[in-house]
């Protein structure tokens, strides 16, 4: 199985920043895709941004300029620095993988367990 478990979420006020990572373990032998998504009460989740292997990232128009997500394949860790935050960038922040466990295996997507990002005016 793989896991992945998020860290750096937190309270925080309205044009500040906050670092968040998140880490893959367990059974993986590539990870095509990582990336951040959010949810905000009473509303979908929405990707905020992904970072594909060897490619440029992506990302949602509204968090274009102020978010960078980056990556380290040696640790499998995905970042997100979140700069000039907005009160509607308050949410629960879930990281994912698209991770291949064998050489020709399939690909599964991973999810972690979110954590909580609030931004306060």
């Amino acid at each position: 199985q793989v896991q992945l478990v998020e860290s750096g979420g937190g309270l925080v006020q309205a044009v500040g920043s906050l670092s968040l990572s998140c880490a893959a373990s367990g059974r993986i032998f590539s990870i095509n895709v990582m990336g951040w998504y959010r949810q905000a009460p009473g509303k979908q989740r929405e990707l905020v941004a992904t970072i594909p292997t060897g490619s440029s990232p992506n990302y949602a128009d509204s968090v274009k300029g102020r978010f960078t997500i980056s990556r380290d394949n040696v640790k499998n860790t995905v970042y997100l620095q979140m700069n000039s935050l907005k009160v509607e960038d308050t949410g629960v922040y879930y990281c994912n993988a698209d991770v291949r466990q064998a050489d020709t295996g399939p690909v599964f997507r991973y999810w972690g367990q979110g954590t909580q990002v609030t931004v306060s005016s």
